[in-house]
């Protein structure tokens, strides 16, 4: 079943600006696009570049004054999908190059910090029990709340306030599985169901892969509930939200607008 995908957003840049872009829908074997079209503002410079993992492209482009971007895209999903609980964890040194960074502390993910309440808290379980433990713990105690957060706050800070938006839910998951000795990672996404509609953020796993002797793969789980991993389509990825922002502004920017639509045909 394709997934329909329209996005505009405009901003106002005061004076010659660079500006990184990431919103278009990763080209990669999971997913197939169907159809896109990307159309964008004005700029004295524009050139793409390989996203983080090689999983999507970033623009950039330098530009002054009101710039608008305007995006749809048609995809059909075929992702590995796997039972969660059932999946096992890779030992450290199984680890390929591509997950091992992603067992480390990152700007909004301090996992040293929380390796003793992981321990404590789900004791007991091991892999993708605990991933999927540690989701149903961020689902039950943490209350989504629009404007709770701001664009610095880390996953300490949500869980002390337990409230947050999908940002937040994904640095909290994403922490609590690297202190468990699990590489995760933050994915930007498009998803249908999300409310209010509007680009998503949720995490990815790496677990060993139950269709193989040895080797592993990444499993997406959302902690909000909102995002089936069937019908979410990848962004990026990144080690947290600075890696993988739709915009990263060099220079002052005043965001105008903003609208996301996501629906199953």
């Amino acid at each position: 079943m394709p997934i329909s995908i329209e996005t505009r957003f405009a901003f106002h840049l005061p004076a010659p600006t660079d500006v990184l872009l990431q919103f278009e829908v990763a080209a990669i074997p999971e997913q197939t696009i169907l159809s896109s079209e990307t159309r964008l503002g004005d700029s004295e410079h524009c050139a793409r570049v390989p996203a983080r993992d090689h999983i999507g492209e970033r623009i950039w482009i330098r530009a002054e004054g009101d710039f608008e971007v305007d995006y749809r895209a048609r995809v059909e999903l075929n992702r590995q999908l796997d039972t969660l609980e059932d999946m096992a964890a890779l030992a450290p040194h199984e680890l390929p190059g591509e997950a091992v960074e992603y067992l480390f502390d990152s700007r909004y993910c301090p996992a040293d910090d929380f390796q003793s309440f992981v321990e404590a808290q789900f004791a007991g379980t091991t892999g993708g029990a605990r991933v999927a433990a540690i989701r149903d713990w961020i689902a039950e105690h943490f209350t989504y709340t629009p404007g709770s957060s701001t664009t610095e706050t880390g996953a300490a800070e949500t869980f002390i306030s337990r409230k947050g938006i999908c940002r937040d839910y994904a640095h909290v998951l994403v922490t609590l599985a690297r202190a468990s000795t699990i590489p995760a990672r933050y994915v930007a996404c498009f998803a249908p169901g999300v409310q209010p509609p509007d680009f998503h953020a949720i995490a990815e796993v790496f677990l060993a892969d139950p269709s193989r002797a040895d080797g592993g793969t990444w499993q997406l789980v959302d902690a909000t509930g909102m995002a089936d991993p069937a019908e979410t389509v990848k962004i990026g990825v990144g080690r947290d939200a600075a890696d993988v922002s739709f915009l990263t502004s060099f220079g002052p920017n005043d965001f105008r607008s903003s609208s996301v639509s996501v629906k199953k045909e």
